[in-house]
């Protein structure tokens, strides 16, 4: 859900001339941070497409369905949120009052952000299958269900917040001077607002928080079972708190003042300080970059797939840059490529487990 709200004040035409140069600094500022976060979410979620469009060693096809659905929504930050934004903030006369093109700007941001936020709890639910109900994944996550699954995450949110887009519909949409987007004003419309962090924000909060606990959980009790045995890797001691407890601060982080803030606005009807409203209302696209880490980057096969389709690319827009690097030829790569792909396609369809499996297994 986009949480952003309407905190700041048209400027007013008695401005002085420092508040007016102090103010332009200020816009400035934030249009460089914008442009640099879109930049950065665009190219890393591109890197991850040229990976996951293809098998992953050691992902099943479900989990790439699922990852392919966060890396659109991810994508979707830097591709849409961020230059619909730019370009209103470019066009709109401070002094004009709610306009027809600033709700559908904000319908989108709303959409756009809920997504995510579904996306993200449907992948804690596809682990925490594929961890606690191995034997049965087949049975539960079947490819159609699976799709559906993305569909719903897809397709619920518009239906939610479809009273947005509406000029004179339940609430008010406003541009913000201090975070340089349309945000609905949620004290207009007090039921409206807390409904939609109760469909939203907290159902979502509390499947990725049981799911990950649970297959924190699992993982734990695999590696004492493990080391009762003598049989465990010492550096893999910590594995699921590497992986699970940063995607959930992550998450927390990044949403948390976003939410609370809007809360805060739709209760009380106050502002907060224009520096405050212009951090909480962007913190939630850096989890659209921190995903490509937490997902994708710190997972070993994805890297090693990295690795070698930046290698194809090298070998086929420069050569003689490859041949400096020491890439392999051609056909070399193609051939190991062929290899790990069959191994992934056998993989596949023997094992009907995620990749978060791999948390409770050995190195």
């Amino acid at each position: 859900m986009y949480t952003a709200f309407n905190l700041s004040t048209p400027p007013d035409s008695n401005l002085s001339d420092a508040a007016r140069l102090q103010e332009l600094s200020h816009r400035a500022v934030k249009v460089s941070i914008i442009i640099t976060l879109g930049v950065v979410i665009t190219l890393g979620n591109i890197a991850v497409l040229l990976v996951i469009t293809s098998s992953v060693a050691g992902w099943s096809r479900n989990s790439r369905y699922f990852l392919l659905s966060l890396t659109a929504a991810d994508s979707a930050f830097g591709l849409l949120v961020m230059p619909l934004n730019l370009w209103v903030s470019l066009l709109k006369d401070y002094t004009e009052g709610p306009d027809a093109l600033c709700h559908v700007v904000a319908f989108c941001n709303a959409t756009v952000y809920s997504t995510c936020m579904y996306t993200l709890a449907t992948i804690s639910l596809e682990r925490y299958i594929a961890v606690l109900y191995p034997l049965q994944y087949s049975s539960l996550m079947t490819r159609r269900r699976t799709l559906l699954l993305i569909a719903f995450t897809w397709c619920f949110p518009p239906c939610l917040l479809w009273p947005i887009s509406f000029p004179d519909g339940i609430i008010e949409v406003h541009f913000s001077t201090a975070s340089l987007v349309c945000n609905p004003s949620y004290s207009s419309n007090v039921g409206y607002s807390i409904s939609l962090t109760c469909f939203i924000f907290f159902p979502c909060s509390v499947i990725m928080t049981y799911a990950n606990l649970r297959v924190w959980w699992a993982a734990k009790r695999q590696r004492l079972k493990l080391r009762k045995y003598d049989c465990a890797h010492s550096s893999r001691h910590n594995v699921a708190s590497r992986v699970l407890v940063p995607v959930l601060a992550a998450y927390y982080t990044c949403w948390t003042p976003c939410i609370a803030a809007m809360i805060y606005n739709a209760v009380s009807g106050s502002s907060v300080p224009e520096w405050i409203e212009f951090v909480v209302v962007w913190l939630p696209t850096s989890n659209g970059f921190l995903n490509c880490i937490f997902y994708f980057w710190i997972n070993r096969s994805f890297r090693r797939k990295f690795h070698l389709v930046l290698q194809r690319l090298t070998l086929a827009l420069c050569p003689e840059l490859a041949n400096t690097l020491g890439c392999c030829s051609t056909a070399k790569t193609q051939f190991v490529s062929g290899i790990q792909d069959n191994n992934n396609s056998v993989h596949e369809r023997s094992s009907s487990v995620s990749s978060t499996c791999t948390l409770l297994t050995l190195a």
